[in-house]
């Protein structure tokens, strides 16, 4: 049967993306990348932002859409890319996230031990390369920064990538954070390539770039680090690691038949079976266990996943400076006396975030000068803003349980 692959889909973000070549539908129709349906962009962040619940399906199919304006752009502007390079870009940064595991990278470490969702894709994609008989070969180049020519791997991850496009602009459209929203048509039509094969922007598009920067910020301290946010992800955090405790020692607790292959999994290098298992795993086997995890009789399993599941979340504070030893240890007793446990230490906990908004040792931002030279964005004579935002910034936050408060 004859299937037009060649199709137009409808996101509210970016409005219609093309699928130009058939192999993208075929990677699109494929079970791994259909778990993507399954698995959130942001996490818990619906908790705060209740229009948050936009998927990673969303975002890959929106990322390979700018890939494909971003190259379009380069062509235009003199750029020789080919049918293949075009089509490895697009394969690339479509399945950039294929290895998420549950509610992202908040779960990363509790369920899959070390293994990172970056290795966890490139491996996914191996194997999806053999299925599709090394159509992807040339992607996995890319992905990995082996091709020669850089820009298209810069195009898939750096500082100023089509990744960081499209998550700022659709997270702050699902969350309603107008701070995020930024002029994704105008960066890409900034994008440039030197003689060396290096992305750069066009220096008359620096304002947009530094918007982007603090655009970036901005969501980050109001939206991925807002201190409510924060909480919600650390919650998710400690119920898997509480769940492993009980586990080790004992006792058994319900599950679907995939989580509890990696509650009850030894420590140790990833088998086909693992693989296979993690394939399978998504949002709904996490949220599944914590609705029956509510009943338990062990009180901070309970407690932590009665706070998720009920959105009855803990008080948060959040300072500048590291809370007080004094300070923590108050409202562990305080816990204490209230519940009636001596374990109150594991419902209080001061938790850390940091950010360095633009890195300009790391992937650091060209701009293309008319004259033909590069120069870095931060040592632009025209920047307001970018020598202000490579100064790391830390956050402390300390939760407790709202009885206590």
């Amino acid at each position: 049967m004859n299937i037009n692959k060649l199709k137009i889909i409808n996101d509210p973000v970016h409005g219609f993306i093309k699928i130009p070549h058939e192999i993208l539908f075929d990677v699109i129709e494929h079970p791994y990348f259909q778990r993507l349906r399954r698995i959130g962009q942001t996490g818990l962040l619906n908790l705060i932002f209740p229009g948050a619940t936009h998927t990673r399906f969303h975002h890959a199919l929106g990322a390979m859409h700018l890939m494909f304006t971003a190259l379009e752009t380069l062509k235009q502007k003199g750029i020789s890319i080919s049918v293949e390079e075009e089509k490895a870009a697009m394969l690339a940064i479509l399945m950039h996230d294929v290895g998420h595991g549950p509610f992202s990278h908040a779960l990363e470490s509790m369920l899959m031990d070390d293994w990172h969702h970056e290795n966890l894709s490139l491996l996914l994609m191996n194997r999806l390369n053999d299925e599709f008989n090394g159509e992807l070969t040339l992607a996995l180049e890319m992905f990995q920064g082996k091709y020669h020519r850089k820009f298209f791997n810069q195009l898939i991850s750096s500082q100023l990538d089509v990744d960081r496009l499209d998550y700022l602009k659709r997270d702050s459209f699902f969350t309603g954070v107008s701070e995020g929203n930024i002029n994704t048509e105008r960066i890409v039509s900034m994008m440039n390539v030197c003689d060396d094969g290096e992305l750069v922007i066009d220096a008359k598009g620096i304002y947009s770039i530094e918007n982007f920067l603090t655009a970036r910020m901005f969501m980050y301290w109001q939206v991925y680090y807002h201190k409510t946010s924060a909480l919600a992800e650390f919650l998710l955090v400690k119920v898997l690691e509480r769940a492993k405790h009980l586990i080790s020692l004992g006792m058994k607790l319900p599950a679907t038949e995939n989580l509890s292959y990696f509650l009850y999994r030894e420590k140790g290098e990833a088998t086909d079976e693992d693989i296979f298992r993690f394939t399978q795993l998504d949002d709904n086997d996490v949220i599944q266990a914590m609705k029956l995890w509510q009943n338990s009789e062990d009180f901070v399993l309970s407690y932590y996943c009665k706070c998720v599941i009920q959105r009855n979340l803990p008080k948060t504070i959040i300072s500048t400076q590291p809370f007080d030893e004094s300070f923590i240890n108050e409202k562990i007793k305080k816990t204490n006396d209230f519940f009636g446990i001596d374990n109150g230490d594991a419902l209080v906990h001061e938790i850390k975030r940091k950010l360095l908004s633009y890195d300009i040792e790391k992937q650091p931002i060209n701009l293309l000068q008319k004259n033909g030279q590069k120069i870095r964005l931060d040592q632009s004579q025209d920047q307001l803003l970018s020598g202000l935002l490579n100064t790391k910034t830390t956050r402390y936050i300390i939760t407790f349980p709202r009885e206590v408060s």
